[in-house]
């Protein structure tokens, strides 16, 4: 019988075949803006964080896979306006991270739970806005319906994994946070702009999943 043959890169096949072995989740330790501005360490873990979680919503098409982003509405009192996963703070009532960005993906874009397969965790990330964020990995079904919620979403939108595996698609910008200019990273895509905490999740995915093989 002929062997299987390999899941296309940057398909859903493959992306699960890699969480699978264990990369994406390599340590325990909390990544997050101070990953990538090592000198703002101190001030950066002195801030007070409430537990939160996102679904990193990972669309099966053929033979490329999408990542879909929300665009956060400019009434919300955090992070207004920005591309973002879907995802909020974490309740009592939820029984896992895993419980929550499904919830909140549900509350915000109408997506079911019978079509997201929950596939794994990307290492927890900590914001300067106040957040400890589980990043929760799902993938979804091509067909998915999405009805927004009007308050909190204006828009979604999928961009190819293959191009925010793409290490040429990551640039960065900086900011003076705390009296201390740091950077991030920011992706542009077809007029759509991702930074800060979205961007810095998509380049820990990047790095640890997909950076040996760029």
């Amino acid at each position: 019988m002929a062997a299987s043959p390999e899941p296309a890169v940057y398909s859903a096949d493959d992306i699960r075949t890699r969480v699978a072995g264990g990369a994406l989740r390599s340590d325990t330790e909390a990544v997050g803006d101070h990953t990538f501005n090592p000198e703002i360490i101190g001030k950066f873990m002195e801030i007070e964080r409430r537990p939160a979680a996102v679904l990193i919503p990972i669309v099966r098409h053929e033979p490329g896979a999408t990542v879909l982003f929300t665009q956060r509405t400019d009434n919300l009192s955090s992070h207004p306006g920005q591309v973002a996963f879907p995802g909020g703070k974490i309740d009592e009532t939820d029984i896992s991270v895993e419980a929550a960005a499904l919830r909140e993906a549900e509350e915000e874009i109408g997506l079911r739970v019978q079509d997201v397969e929950i596939i794994g965790r990307a290492p927890e990330y900590l914001t300067g806005s106040g957040f400890h964020i589980a990043p929760v990995l799902g993938l979804v079904e091509r067909d998915a319906r999405f009805t927004l919620n009007e308050y909190e979403v204006s828009d979604i939108f999928e961009v190819p994994l293959a191009f925010l595996m793409d290490p040429v698609n990551h640039s960065t910008g900086s900011r003076v946070w705390k009296g201390v200019r740091r950077t991030y990273y920011e992706m542009h895509y077809e007029g759509r702009y991702i930074w800060g905490v979205t961007a810095g999740m998509v380049r820990i995915l990047y790095e640890r999943l997909y950076g040996d093989s760029a």
